[in-house]
């Protein structure tokens, strides 16, 4: 017999095609409601108060250098949302010193802003989607929500999918004047109704600005290499092996909204 004949067959070779990955234009929204002045569990400097809206501007720096380190070609604008949304800066860039500028600008609400009408958001991500695409980019919209009892609202259609969403939702904790879980679902739909690649939603209900650091950067993945949101596992626990579980060990880093 040939010897040749005994050898066991060779696996097929795994091949990936090469894929480009489109630089990123990514546009914030960051909700100024009189609820970002809620206080952080933490306090700033000489003991300040350190509030969500600055927890939220050192987020989206972090956000920015790491982005920028990944890839010096992403860009980013902003824009508030206060009973709708107003732009702050309308042109793409990827120049730290003028994100800084433009965070800085961020100034809460005094009053409640009520309605939170994102159909404006959505327009102009649309038209802003079509330019970055015609460039050979990919626009992203994270929009950070602070409101515990006001849904949002939208008249979109569903056919117009030209940018991704993304979302991440400080809410205090359910009450008899809140309805964090019934404005969550408001978000989820919004994002599954607009986004057109993988969009995530992260929340937090405590307070910590750990946490909402620890989502914007969840959020550093690309949109086009992302798993689905029920499949993500990370960031991974550091609580001790060796630690029983016991109800003080418990996280305290987000109270459940949603059942997924």
């Amino acid at each position: 017999m040939d010897g040749s004949s005994s050898r066991p067959a060779s696996a097929p070779r795994y091949s990936l095609p090469p894929c480009r990955f489109m630089q990123e234009d990514i546009l914030f929204c960051v909700d100024v409601d009189v609820e970002s002045k809620v206080e952080m569990k933490l306090t700033g400097p000489k003991g300040r108060p350190f509030t969500r809206l600055d927890a939220i501007r050192q987020a989206i720096l972090l956000f920015i250098h790491s982005k920028l380190s990944i890839n010096p070609d992403h860009r980013f604008a902003f824009s508030v949302l206060g009973q709708s949304v107003t732009r702050l800066r309308k042109e793409f860039s990827n120049d730290v010193d003028s994100a800084r500028a433009a965070l800085h600008a961020l100034k809460a609400a005094d009053s409640p802003c009520g309605l939170a009408d994102l159909t404006l958001l959505f327009r102009a991500a649309a038209h802003e989607g079509k330019k970055s695409r015609a460039q050979g980019r990919h626009l992203r919209v994270i929009l950070i929500y602070c409101r515990s009892s006001i849904r949002p609202q939208h008249q979109w259609p569903v056919s117009q999918k030209l940018f991704t969403f993304d979302v991440i939702y400080l809410h205090d904790k359910p009450g008899p004047e809140n309805c964090p879980q019934k404005v969550y679902d408001a978000l989820v739909d919004a994002l599954e109704h607009v986004s057109e690649y993988e969009g995530y939603i992260l929340e937090s209900g405590h307070g910590l600005a750990r946490v909402l650091f620890r989502h914007i950067c969840v959020l550093l993945a690309h949109p086009q290499q992302r798993c689905v949101q029920d499949e993500l596992d990370i960031p991974k626990s550091l609580t001790r092996k060796s630690s029983l579980p016991t109800d003080a060990s418990q996280s305290e880093e987000s109270v459940p909204v949603s059942s997924q």
